[in-house]
């Protein structure tokens, strides 16, 4: 074992040693232990994933890809757990791992006292430990692993607070929609396999321009490309993990969860790995056009669509979970145009600004006692001023405003956009570019609710902000907002950080270099002023607004009908089959086949026992009255 191999196990092991630590200690651990023995599990991850850093931007260290042992092999084929390690595993190392250690320090404050304080810490750490093993596999098989098993803490996270319905419905739905999703990215992963005789991603990547041309017969007399067919089931995986339309109604409901678990799902984790398992395969998409334009396509309605929702939503997390929808959505239509590196651009960018957004906002529920109705807020300006300047930051960046970091990933994708020739591309370019104007209206609209209107709660009823906290939100209020400027030329540029790591065919390049005052600022800056017209200036316009367009507002309230199409078609007729299943078996199998078998061979043993009555005379008639039966058909038939 070299020292990549150790460094790399070190580093994926440590947060899986802290949360065993903290998990299964018993009382013998004190929550102070706990707390420690998991943030520093997790600090190690950080240091070594800056060491990687170094190595690979610095000092411009190749791909390291070992095979670590042999799990299991079955004929010809065998299957490996080993480590990638490129620039692309790098840099989802150093997001997951500084965004997770922020978080674990914040939760020292924002979890102090509650009773399951050292499990919520033991989950956090496993969390985080699935999500390394998921970005430095080498092989689909390792992959999976990763990413049932961040579902499956996921599931644990969310439904925290077990005693509150809300938050066991939350985590139940979150575990169930990604599993629809799941099967399609085991299907995919099957296919490929069967084509390509191996799981390992070189191997699959190097197999690739050979298969381009493949076919597969799915229904009689069609005909579809196997690569094609292979990538859309992945990408039904990844519609779940990232939250795209129609397997987004998850993530909002998450929000039942305590708020640091919000920032480390939405902010670099959970969401991300769907965007980060498109771009790994890059080699593979980059020869199914068809499936761009659908990533395109999903990727653009989800980013326009589910920011719509935002702007009626009350609940201060719930706002910020829908543009956690929002900018998946832009994600996606990076990775549909073949923009690979603007994608992973926005996801470093966002990982910033959104966590900053969600301790920000936790920060102020602290301070409202958990209240989170931004409508009971107001004048908070004066009361918290650093979570203020914070959030104004979180909100600038997230707004795309220059020079802060969103602008600079954000532009970078609509110019891509703008660019691509695929056929969607004009249906995604005014999808992103309208959704501007839309992200800055529903944050500022907030921003406004919740520091700008009028207090309504004594300056003395506040609680106070802790250090903690406040070192928390200055530690990601820096890279929120100068992050963009210092990585958008070594992410964009031709060679960049991640030109070894994503591959792209010729005529798909579409990344632009330099990026000016575009017409998304603009956007941007009317959203501001709107918000300011609507929730500061003339507060009530919004009412007057609910009043006369009602069914409009009804429409982004029920979140265009999608909670309500699957609790009707899904949840109730699924009960109403399984009600339906249940009559068949015990109406027709159980009573009429199978009892009802038992008691007509009963019936007719009956009837037999009573013909065997051992006299002579009986079994005369029955002999008569046989051969009377013979002779008639006989005669019949002749």
């Amino acid at each position: 074992m070299n020292h990549y191999q150790l460094i790399n196990l070190v580093l994926v092991l440590c947060p899986l040693a802290g949360a065993l630590f903290a998990g299964l200690g018993g009382q013998h651990v004190t929550d102070r232990l706990a707390q420690t023995v998991t943030i520093l599990g997790v600090a190690v991850s950080f240091v070594l994933s800056l060491y990687f850093a170094y190595q690979f931007f610095f000092l411009h260290g190749g791909a390291y890809d070992k095979n670590l042992y042999l799990w299991d092999f079955t004929g010809k084929f065998r299957f490996n757990i080993g480590f990638l390690i490129d620039q692309l595993t790098v840099v989802m190392f150093l997001i997951v791992t500084f965004i997770s250690l922020i978080v674990h320090i914040y939760s020292v404050t924002y979890m102090a006292g509650d009773p399951g304080y050292k499990r919520f810490f033991s989950y956090m750490s496993a969390f985080t430990f699935a999500m390394l093993v998921l970005v430095s596999a080498n092989n689909f098989l390792q992959l999976f692993f990763g990413w049932e098993a961040v579902g499956l803490v996921s599931y644990l996270l969310i439904g925290f607070w077990f005693k509150r319905e809300a938050a066991n419905a939350g985590s139940l739905k979150a575990f169930l929609v990604n599993r629809v999703g799941d099967f399609g990215f085991f299907l995919g992963i099957a296919l490929l396999f069967n084509y390509f005789g191996s799981l390992d991603y070189l191997q699959v990547f190097h197999a690739a321009p050979a298969l381009k041309e493949a076919s597969i017969s799915i229904f009689p007399h069609t005909s579809y490309s196997v690569i094609a067919v292979i990538c859309f089931l992945l990408f039904i995986g990844a519609m779940g993990k990232s939250a795209q339309v129609p397997l987004h109604v998850w993530l909002p409901e998450s929000m039942e969860g305590p708020t640091p678990i919000s920032a480390l799902i939405h902010a670099a984790t959970m969401v991300t790995a769907g965007v980060y398992l498109v771009a790994r395969l890059s080699p593979l998409y980059e020869y199914a056009p068809s499936v761009l334009n659908l990533i395109l396509i999903l990727g653009a309605t989800t980013a326009l669509f589910m920011g719509l929702v935002a702007i009626v939503q009350n609940d201060i997390k719930r706002i910020i979970a829908y543009s956690t929808l929002s900018q998946l959505g832009y994600m996606m239509v990076a990775l549909g145009a073949s923009a690979y590196a603007a994608g992973m651009f926005h996801l470093v960018t966002h990982a910033f600004f959104k966590a900053l957004l969600f301790l920000a906002a936790g920060s102020v529920i602290l301070t409202m006692h958990h209240e989170q109705d931004i409508r009971k807020m107001g004048g908070l300006a004066k009361v918290i001023p650093l979570t203020y300047v914070c959030f104004l930051v979180g909100a600038l960046a997230l707004a795309a405003l220059p020079p802060f970091s969103g602008f600079y990933s954000k532009d970078a994708i609509i110019d891509a956009v703008h660019e691509s020739t695929l056929p969607a591309a004009s249906y995604a370019y005014y999808c992103v570019l309208m959704g501007t104007l839309v992200t800055t209206f529903y944050i500022f609209r907030a921003f406004f609710l919740v520091f700008h209107s009028q207090a309504r709660m004594p300056i003395q009823h506040y609680q106070k902000t802790t250090t903690i906290v406040k070192f928390s939100l200055i530690i990601l209020a820096i890279p929120s907002a100068i992050a963009g400027f210092l990585l958008v030329r070594p992410f964009l540029n031709i060679p960049g950080l991640l030109t070894n790591s994503l591959w792209v065919l010729p005529g798909h390049d579409v990344i632009l270099t330099e990026h000016l005052f575009s017409m998304a600022t603009i956007f941007s800056l009317i959203g501001i002023v709107l918000a300011w017209f609507c929730y500061y200036q003339f507060p009530v316009i919004p009412a007057w607004t609910q009043k006369h367009f009602t069914w409009l507002y009804q429409v982004l309230v029920n979140k265009y009908g999608f909670d309500a199409f699957n609790q009707t078609v899904f949840a109730n007729g699924g009960r109403r089959l399984a009600k339906l299943f249940f009559n068949v078996d015990a109406n027709v199998l159980d009573e009429k086949l199978i009892d009802g078998s038992g008691r007509r061979v009963s019936w007719l043993s009956n009837v037999l026992r009573r013909i065997q009555s051992g006299y002579i005379y009986h079994y005369a008639f029955i002999m008569v009255l046989g051969i009377i039966i013979f002779l008639l058909a006989y005669t019949l038939r002749t």
